[in-house]
């Protein structure tokens, strides 16, 4: 049975379009995916992100342990400071891709994606032993609200009363209000500026109320929430990476530190980069306003050579463009092939998987 969030009847009462995802059921819109997709892009809109999950990770061997499990390296990480990776099998196929934040001396917050949750859990559990460590799954405890768009730094501070001026790209503190210590990060998946606000049902449920009584604040949906990390090349757990795509694969072996002693999953992706991998993530452009989606074939010279991870006509840039896993053979840039939609088959180019700008604050 699909659980709820903590607003679940806060989406009701707004007339959200409600559908299953990752276990919940989610928003998907409220007026209209294009309304929602611009008004991040150009002033500020809020979602529900509190299907997430929230594990901590304290104890003697914490950092030890996390960079154990992951492939980015956070040893004598800053305070503060979060770090995007991913967790992987031996094998170099992907667990999950999440984020680690540095809270204090041996503690760190991991945030993982909501289908993975127990998936993620039990890996991580499996993978401790040995490990002086307190493994805390603290994903119902925690509400989390995405706050994106630029004007999401005055919203926060002036409706919501959190300074966060301070907060640089992928930076987080902690406030303590009232009895309870809430986590505020300038981080987002939208390709904008914006924070992640972290607290109890209540607390996440109350910045809710004062978010949408403003009017300087969009809801939005999980609709526009894949648009917008699609556009700047986000890649989303399940399409872009999963047990048998690699992080090598799909075109993120920046997050992967190849120079640190060990990481589950390391040996594989060492030999991926030495011997090459069969397939590649790529960007495609159409020459056509034609929509490609998910699971439809890439085509070469009549022979299917890989599939569309995530396709759009792209709201910011008026494009159809998709990413797509190819035979690395015909992952050059410029590379001509076919996408098959339906009974057609349309032109398509290899293009950089980026399709917009991301705006972060630097």
């Amino acid at each position: 049975m699909e659980k709820k969030t903590c607003l679940y009847e806060k989406h009701i009462a707004l007339g959200a379009l409600m559908q299953p995802f990752g276990g919940f059921i989610m928003p998907i819109q409220y007026s209209s995916i294009i309304d929602e997709h611009n008004a991040v892009r150009q002033h500020c809109g809020v979602f529900d992100v509190s299907h997430m999950g929230e594990v901590r990770v304290t104890g003697a061997d914490a950092e030890k342990y996390v960079n154990h499990i992951f492939t980015n390296d956070i040893k004598d990480a800053p305070l503060g400071k979060i770090y995007y990776g991913m967790m992987l099998y031996p094998n170099g196929g992907t667990v999950d891709d999440l984020l680690v934040y540095k809270m204090g001396k041996n503690d760190f917050f991991i945030v993982i994606n909501a289908a993975n949750i127990d998936k993620d859990v039990a890996w991580m559990m499996e993978n401790a032993e040995g490990y002086d460590v307190n493994i805390d799954h603290q994903s119902d405890y925690y509400g989390q609200l995405a706050v994106q768009g630029p004007e999401a730094e005055d919203v926060c501070e002036e409706v919501l009363g959190i300074e966060c001026r301070e907060l640089v790209f992928y930076t987080a503190k902690t406030i303590n209000i009232g009895d309870e210590t809430i986590i505020v990060s300038r981080t987002g998946y939208t390709g904008e500026d914006g924070f992640e606000i972290y607290g109890s049902h209540k607390y996440i449920a109350d910045c809710w109320d004062k978010l949408i009584a403003s009017g300087r604040c969009k809801p939005c949906g999980l609709g526009c929430r894949d648009t917008l990390r699609f556009e700047v090349g986000l890649p989303l757990y399940g399409d872009e990476l999963s047990a048998e795509i690699s992080p090598i694969m799909a075109g993120l072996g920046f997050f992967c530190k190849l120079d640190k002693e060990e990481f589950v999953g390391k040996d594989a992706l060492v030999k991926q980069k030495e011997e090459g991998v069969s397939k590649k993530l790529v960007g495609l452009e159409l020459r056509d306003r034609a929509i490609p989606r998910h699971g439809y074939a890439v085509i070469k010279d009549g022979k299917e050579i890989g599939e569309v991870t995530t396709g759009y006509h792209c709201l910011s840039v008026d494009k159809s463009v998709a990413m797509a896993l190819v035979d690395a053979e015909y992952s050059k840039l410029d590379t001509e092939v076919e996408i098959q939609i339906r009974k057609k088959t349309f032109p398509a180019v290899v293009v950089k998987k980026k399709f917009y700008d991301k705006h972060y604050k630097k």
